[in-house]
């Protein structure tokens, strides 16, 4: 027994000492830096060129100098909005065998209404300080329904902010708060968003779903994308800087840390930033600024007429083929550019000798002009060129959505082999333009007209085509005017309608 145990006590003796041993050596190689081990704190990530590396460091500060010169103008704007829905019969108790408290005898509600408050969270960004006035510029969808309003600052103070004013047309909003001189308010630079190219290097930043002072990288991926679709008078800067939800109202800045756009709306399938986001151009909210704290909304010029995209097809019946411009379909009647002589199928072609590219363009355009500021326009009336001087008014809601003033109350299109085949028009005698678009209360419906008419005739005068239209429709010396209408085999003659009344 006692050779086994001096046996067991050398063996364990041998495995201390082989421990130590090893202990020692691994001590060792840690100090002296052989090659036979590793560390994970002492090893080179990668090796960068010095050249190289200098590069992409003086890329990093640049985004850290720019985070840190504009993060602190842009805020965190938190909403109430007031919302009120159809009452349920449930929300009344106790409940009744016969019926609910607010519901008539046939079972139908009685149009009660219930009211609660939603809340909602979007960005902004600091643009102007008078004394102690703070004016925040964002989005007329995160507050222009706001009842209550805070706005947070990046060093977490946060002030109750004040709606100066809002404009649907362009989506944009301004708030103020009161904040003491000795507070630390930083103002934006508002940068030339004209000299912005696709391919410049972009940073946007906001509140994403909530995450304050967020920084996202990446580039201009277009200019002038059409707002036509979501609304808005404006073109936008699309970028695939990272954009979600609640990065509405903050601000797109360029490399130099000048705010260059507003962040507005994405393209999205999941609701999510894929890569598609899109910012208002700070040019055409500068004027805006001014207006909000002047006068508490943006005044619009009014020209008077209704647009329409038209077609290359439809273009090239007018003789317009492969031409820039933008189609006045029709025309208000006493409007501006009733007064000035402008006629509807009028095709615009310039504006103050400024050449009109788009109906887009043209709509923003004319809502910059200043009311009882004269314009030119040059059109294209019947093939030939024309000047017309128009004294602007000033845009009301009220002048602009008047159908019963818009003539002829009606979109004219060229009668094609397709609308016939629709129509089952077989007679091939028949010719004229088809009516669509009627507008209630329009002219048009006065004379009882309908989409899917073909006019044949203006003032007993023929008319095969749209061109032909439009030149008959001349209201220069006409006190009235009447068509002839073809439907479903029938031809009959409308009513007059007297001009003016």
């Amino acid at each position: 027994m006692k050779i086994w145990t001096k046996r067991i006590l050398a063996m364990v003796a041998a495995g201390a000492f082989a421990f130590a041993a090893v202990s020692m050596s691994c001590a060792k190689t840690k100090v002296e830096g052989t090659a036979d081990t590793a560390f994970a704190d002492t090893t080179p990530a990668v090796s960068i060129p010095a050249d190289s590396l200098k590069v992409i460091e003086a890329l990093q500060n640049s985004f850290r100098s720019i985070s840190a010169g504009v993060l602190p103008s842009v805020v965190e704007i938190d909403v109430t909005e007031k919302k009120e829905v159809k009452a349920s019969p449930f929300d009344e108790l106790p409940f009744f065998f016969f019926g609910f408290p607010n519901q008539d005898e046939n079972g139908r509600g009685k149009g009660k209404t219930r009211e609660y408050e939603q809340k909602g969270l979007g960005s902004g960004v600091i643009v102007r300080r008078t004394g102690d006035t703070v004016y925040v510029l964002t989005n007329n969808h995160v507050a222009g329904s706001a009842t209550q309003i805070s706005v947070k600052l990046n060093d977490e103070q946060e002030f109750e902010g004040k709606l100066v004013g809002s404009d649907e047309r362009q989506d944009i909003a301004l708030v103020s708060f009161e904040a003491k001189k000795d507070s630390n308010i930083v103002v934006a630079t508002l940068g030339d968003s004209d000299k912005v190219q696709t391919g410049d290097i972009c940073l946007a930043m906001g509140a994403p779903l909530g995450y304050s002072q967020s920084v996202t990288q990446g580039i201009i991926s277009a200019t002038g994308r059409s707002g036509a679709g979501i609304g808005n008078m404006n073109d936008f800067i699309q970028t695939d800087a990272a954009i979600n939800q609640g990065n509405s109202g903050g601000a797109l800045v360029n490399i130099y840390g000048e705010v260059i756009g507003i962040n507005t709306w994405i393209a999205s399938q999941s609701g999510g930033s894929q890569g598609l986001g899109f910012a208002l151009p700070i040019n055409s909210v500068k004027r805006a600024i001014e207006d909000f704290i002047n006068k508490g909304k943006i005044t619009y010029g009014w020209l008077g007429v209704s647009l329409v995209e038209i077609t290359p097809e439809y273009k090239e019946a007018l003789g317009l083929k492969n031409q820039d411009g933008a189609f006045a379909s029709q025309v208000f009647i006493d409007s501006p550019a009733y007064k000035g002589g402008m006629q509807a199928g009028d095709f615009v072609i310039e504006l103050n000798g400024k050449k009109v590219k788009s109906q887009y363009e043209f709509v923003r355009e004319v809502g910059y002009l200043p009311a009882n500021e004269t314009a030119t326009f040059k059109v294209i009336r019947g093939g030939k060129e024309q000047t017309v001087s128009v004294k602007i008014e000033e845009r009301t809601k009220e002048t602009s959505t008047d159908n019963s003033k818009l003539w002829p109350g009606f979109i004219a299109s060229p009668l094609t082999d397709k609308a016939r085949e629709q129509l089952k028009i077989d007679d091939k005698k028949v010719k004229g333009v088809l009516v669509s678009n009627v507008l209630e209360k329009s002219p048009a419906a006065a004379l009882r007209l309908q989409n899917g008419d073909i006019i044949t005739a203006v003032n007993d005068k023929k008319v095969a085509s749209v061109s032909e239209f439009y030149e008959a429709l001349d209201l220069t010396n006409a006190k009235e005017i009447w068509f002839d209408v073809y439907n479903d085999g029938h031809t009959i003659t409308t009513g007059h309608y007297k001009i003016g009344n």
